[in-house]
């Protein structure tokens, strides 16, 4: 799969704000965040932290309040509508719910629905249909009506539709929450191969293991930007994250409590095999 290189590769928020309408506070407060193409991002945060809103801020379905954001090059501020196609063939968002997403009676045929609003040309479609279902996996079930899909096969398909329109960024809101363990692995896994042939992926989620493979976390609280910066420099603080109202890795709670006992445990453990090599010395 090939992927485009943006003229400007990143997605750029500058003293971000958002209030929903008749509401009093604002959900996002004075954001400043850039995400490159070709890194991974988790979005951590308790729910009601402005996760989502961010989501929806970054892909343009919602107009900052205050401030700016700047997505592969175009202000989505810009209502004139001459960059309506360019910003939705950069960037491909999936929801929580697939279910909202299904609007076509095949699998193959809601993967070109993107495509064909793009106006591309037919056999250019057929090709971008063929390679998604095979970088996804799921060219089996290219026949099946998607509503009668199960939910991870369902999620697959909206990210094949996303990835179909071959966007330099992907934003995940909350895509995996809905699955199994063994159907988020895979999802997770898929963006981390995305990552690796050049995609910026945006995931948004509440489940901190899933961010352990990132190349960088942001954690909000309250509309607020309250931690970023490498996993292991920002997972492995279990109090911290506490007070944030997540659940850390059990590793670094471990890691912790060994630590209060006197023990000089390594920096940055994210994962248990690597705290069992410290401990076997």
């Amino acid at each position: 799969m090939t992927l485009p290189a943006a003229e400007n590769g990143s997605i750029e928020c500058r003293d971000l704000s958002y209030r929903y309408p008749g509401a009093s506070v604002d959900a996002l407060h004075s954001i400043d965040l850039t995400f490159e193409q070709g890194r991974l991002y988790s979005l951590l945060g308790r729910n009601g932290s402005g996760k989502s809103t961010l989501a929806m801020c970054l892909s343009g379905l919602l107009l900052p309040s205050r401030g700016s954001v700047t997505s592969v090059g175009y202000d989505t501020r810009d209502e004139s509508g001459e960059d309506d196609t360019d910003i939705r063939g950069r960037l491909g968002i999936v929801f929580q719910d697939p279910d909202t997403q299904m609007v076509a009676m095949s699998v193959e045929e809601e993967v070109a629905f993107g495509p064909e609003n793009l106006g591309l040309k037919r056999d250019t479609i057929r090709s971008r249909v063929e390679s998604v279902l095979d970088r996804v996996g799921i060219e089996e079930l290219r026949t099946r009506q998607p509503l009668r899909l199960s939910q991870g096969q369902k999620q697959l398909t909206a990210i094949a539709g996303a990835l179909a329109m071959e966007p330099s960024f992907l934003i995940s809101d909350e895509s995996t929450s809905m699955l199994d363990h063994a159907s988020r692995s895979r999802i997770v896994e898929l963006f981390k191969g995305l990552r690796d042939e050049g995609m910026g992926v945006i995931h948004v989620t509440h489940f901190i293991g899933e961010a352990v493979g990132a190349d960088h976390v942001v954690v909000l609280d309250a509309g607020r930007v309250a931690l970023q910066g490498p996993p292991a420099e920002v997972l492995s603080d279990p109090e911290r994250l506490v007070a944030l109202g997540l659940e850390p890795l059990p590793v670094t709670s471990v890691a912790a409590e060994l630590k209060r006992r006197g023990f000089e445990v390594p920096a940055g453990i994210l994962h248990g095999k690597e705290l069992l090599a410290w401990l076997r010395g």
